[in-house]
């Protein structure tokens, strides 16, 4: 959009998670190539920091920032907290960009409201499924809501917050280049059995609730059809701390872990995976793939108690199944592919339903080709084209763009004159 400016622009950037680190990095890296002298500080972690980000606060410092209880409470935290807020006042930023983790960043809105520093929220936190209470505060403190999800734009639009769907950033990644052989060979796998995915989570109380059913499943799996299964390792995770789910070396199934979850995703013939970010990965790389979650019994129950879709993310009006809102066990749906089209396109084993033998009865169609597995191409397919970025551009130009929409006119640009020099 705009060019090279001879302007220094500070931006205050906060983001606390490492997907928000990435998006923040390569936010910097546009803005910087467009205006050479802008000056980033706040919140953010080592991507961030290698892209140019004075750290008030580094991101992996408050790993737990998040919490409510902590940010009150906790005497450290809280002190990162304030600093940010210093820094705020003292550094006095042109705009703020704000990335998800919603605890920290929409109370940081408030500080930069009260100084009219304008602010760009990027990646929604989920308000239209629960607490919706918080809908104020972004009525009040965010000037414009960047999301990446279709019907977020909508849902905001509705409500009178300034919003645009600016696509998906991860919809924006090539396909990996690494041939099926070359992957073969440098994970020892069998080219020749299918190969299938499982990918329990990124944290370890996820991997504790998810990988043993999944570890039983592939047992079943692999006694009616030999399979190689891929574990990719998330970067949060201890590789020790995985494996000590799995069958031991040299027995059956053979589980292999893996370093990229893009990969693995690529070439296998289909995945089990756990709600959250993977979904969407393996939707946009056209994996066919089952969603499985467990929580422990009371925060399912708070959960569904809480959480309630309004009518610009699910049709709750329509009779199953053409709704997709309760499926026969009482659920509502959680997978954000089942969200974005509006229908059940991947299966959903949740809580009581998620054991090895619903992963094998469910996931057997997707190996084999027929309908089941040619449906779920085509559905995969057409959410990757309604997360791809409108009008040509992508997500991070987007912002970068809007972030240029909200600077302050240079003076000689803005009908005022310089000061008179003393």
């Amino acid at each position: 959009m705009s060019t090279t400016s001879h302007t220094s622009q500070r931006i205050f950037i906060s983001a606390g998670e490492a997907s928000g680190d990435h998006y923040g990095a390569q936010i910097i890296y546009e803005f910087t190539r467009r205006h050479p002298n802008a000056t980033f500080f706040g919140l953010g972690g080592s991507e961030m920091e290698s892209a140019g980000q004075q750290r008030i606060v580094r991101a992996e410092d408050v790993a737990h920032m998040g919490i409510t209880e902590v940010l009150r409470h906790a005497p450290y935290i809280y002190g990162q907290y304030r600093k940010l807020i210093r820094a705020i006042r003292e550094q006095k930023p042109d705009v703020a960009v704000l990335i998800d983790f919603p605890d920290v960043n929409l109370r940081l809105a408030r500080e930069l409201k009260q100084h009219a520093i304008p602010v760009v929220y990027f990646v929604s936190p989920q308000l239209w499924a629960w607490k919706r209470g918080r809908l104020r505060w972004v009525q009040q403190r965010v000037d414009r809501m960047l999301v990446i999800f279709p019907f977020e734009q909508d849902f905001y639009r509705a409500r009178n917050v300034p919003a645009d769907f600016v696509g998906h950033p991860l919809a924006e990644l090539p396909l990996p280049t690494i041939s099926r052989d070359d992957y073969a060979a440098r994970y020892h796998l069998d080219p020749t059995l299918p190969w299938i995915a499982l990918l329990p989570g990124s944290r370890s109380k996820e991997v504790r609730l998810n990988l043993p059913e999944m570890v039983a499943a592939a047992s079943l799996i692999h006694r009616q059809q030999p399979c190689e299964f891929l574990l990719p390792i998330a970067s949060t995770l201890d590789s020790a701390f995985v494996e000590s789910f799995l069958p031991q070396p040299n027995s059956s199934p053979r589980i292999t872990l893996v370093s990229d979850a893009r990969q693995a995703l690529l070439h296998a013939r289909a995945s089990v995976v756990a709600s959250g970010t993977a979904t969407v990965q393996a939707a946009l790389i056209g994996n066919p793939f089952l969603v499985v979650y467990r929580v422990s019994n009371l925060t399912y129950r708070v959960a569904k108690h809480l959480v309630h879709y309004p009518a610009e993310v699910i049709d709750l009006t329509q009779p199953a199944p053409l709704s997709p809102a309760i499926d026969q066990h009482g659920n509502l749906p959680i997978a954000m592919v089942n969200l974005i089209a509006g229908h059940r396109i991947v299966p959903e084993l949740l809580q009581q339903q998620f054991t090895a033998v619903n992963i094998l009865s469910t996931i057997t169609p997707l190996l084999t080709p027929g309908p089941t597995r040619d449906r779920a191409l085509t559905e995969l397919a057409d959410i990757r084209r309604r997360l791809n970025s409108p009008a040509g551009s992508t997500s991070i130009h987007r912002v970068c763009d809007t972030v240029e929409q909200l600077l302050p006119a240079p003076l000689e640009q803005s009908g005022r004159n310089p000061s008179p020099s003393v």
